[in-house]
């Protein structure tokens, strides 16, 4: 880790006590400065809050008190997740103090080089896909970020020897100024968390962070195919561009071509190989063969990745042939748009599909013409959404729709309405929050309830 002496005995703000406010407190104390962690839950039963109290923290809770913010705060780290419209970060803004999330305090302490993987959806795998492909590169590979481990607690122990592979949301990257990634990716921009955002061009320019301080010496992998992605990001970056396509032959960059994947015109490996199904899948790939190329990693290393690969938890998983039923668990689908992905990743194969969930207000008619297209047999449908879920079904003339109480419920209905050869797929295209506490703890039970019929 990088020596740095700015915050020493300077007051600084965490607002938000969960995974990344906890190790950026912890970071900043050992950088000597004076912290200060807020939170609007009770954290009196909070074994974090306990730990930082126990080393010098000053932990408030319990709500968002205006006097922990004035003129004396040098730096205010925010959870990505808490809006700017909270009366804290008004105030901070309004001071001119600093507003940032972990990531900026990462890399400007980290000594080992960042990839940052962006976009609004794909990202894990892709982040996934180059971590394992960074395994045949002349560094030493680091999984963090929106993933699932804080950035704050990685870069102190990462050197030059090692390359830290990133998952970098559009809140987290928000809260960024100086951040400086070598590789950055950005794969797609759909019209995601606008309630945050408020417009997509305001949502375009917080991905946009991540090539914002790159130069020429460095590298943005974008989606060629994405015409956001080309006009908000990739036309204003002074990085070298490499971009990827399904559609065709790109200079320098990573394509399909006759069922063929190339990098810079060599080939990687035939499409059919991969251990992955969809085409979603197949762009999140090129994005990471572009990404690993960058830094030299040997073909042969790439496609060995690619055809052993079989993706990140909850995302399009692959559990087994259960009674003949192919079964992919794929919860973190909590979207229309990732459960359109999904029906169209198994030609010639019937699905019975699982869906349903929390309800955002949102009809499900953009879904409609991925239900007519799409082989479905069956439909089972649970959670908040049954009944907009049961209209855009109906509307598709999907030939079996059963309202069921929950995915517990749902999967001995799949048993019974599909046969050996058909798959069975979660792609709920709604949150959890209904009826789990995750989009994890959802796909956990499916697998639990798969399990029963083996």
């Amino acid at each position: 880790m990088k020596t740095l002496n700015d915050f020493a005995n300077q007051k600084v703000l965490v607002l938000g006590l969960a995974k990344s406010g906890y190790a950026a407190a912890k970071l900043m104390m050992s950088l000597g400065a004076d912290v200060t962690v807020n939170d609007q839950r009770d954290l009196s039963s909070n074994a974090h809050a306990a730990d930082l109290a126990a080393i010098g923290v000053k932990v408030v809770d319990g709500g968002h008190p205006l006097d922990l913010i004035d003129s004396s705060v040098k730096l205010m780290i925010k959870n990505p997740g808490i809006p700017y419209k909270n009366p804290l970060i008004k105030k901070a803004l309004e001071l001119d103090v600093p507003v940032v999330t972990e990531v900026e305090i990462a890399g400007r302490l980290s000594e080992a080089p960042f990839i940052g993987v962006t976009g609004s959806n794909g990202k894990t795998t892709t982040t996934m896909l180059i971590g394992e492909m960074m395994k045949g590169s002349a560094y030493q590979p680091i999984v963090a970020g929106n993933i699932g481990t804080a950035l704050t607690s990685v870069v102190q122990k990462a050197t030059e020897r090692n390359v830290i592979v990133a998952e970098l949301s559009s809140f987290q990257l928000l809260g960024t100024r100086q951040f400086h990634p070598h590789v950055a990716v950005v794969l797609n921009i759909f019209d995601h968390h606008l309630d945050y955002h408020g417009t997509v061009e305001n949502y375009a320019e917080a991905k946009a962070h991540i090539t914002a301080n790159q130069t020429a010496s460095d590298a943005l992998v974008y989606n060629a195919d994405s015409e956001r992605v080309v006009h908000f990001i990739a036309e204003s970056s002074k990085a070298e561009k490499v971009p990827f396509s399904l559609k065709g032959r790109v200079e320098n960059g990573a394509y399909v071509s006759e069922g063929t994947i190339y990098f810079k015109d060599e080939p990687i490996m035939k499409c059919d190989e991969m251990g992955l199904p969809g085409d979603h899948n197949l762009s999140n790939a090129l994005a990471a063969v572009a990404a690993a190329g960058v830094y030299g990693v040997p073909v042969k290393y790439i496609a060995q990745v690619l055809r052993t690969f079989k993706g990140a938890r909850h995302r399009l998983e692959y559990v087994d042939v259960v009674q003949g039923r192919t079964v992919y668990n794929d919860s973190k689908a909590t979207n229309i748009i990732a459960t359109s992905k999904a029906l169209h990743a198994f030609p010639g194969k019937e699905i019975v599909l699982l869906a349903g969930g929390l309800d955002r207000g949102n009809t499900f008619d953009a879904l409609i013409p991925d239900l007519k297209k799409a082989p479905i047999k069956a439909v089972l449908l649970f959670g908040q959404t049954q009944k907009k879920l049961l209209d855009a079904c109906k509307k598709a003339g999907i030939p079996v729709i059963k309202e069921v109480e929950n995915v517990e419920a749902a999967v001995p209905e799949a048993f019974a309405l599909s046969q050996p050869g058909d798959v069975i797929l979660l792609s709920p295209a709604c949150a959890s929050w209904d009826q789990y506490e995750s989009f994890e703890q959802r796909g956990d039970i499916f697998i639990t309830e798969v399990n029963k019929f083996r």
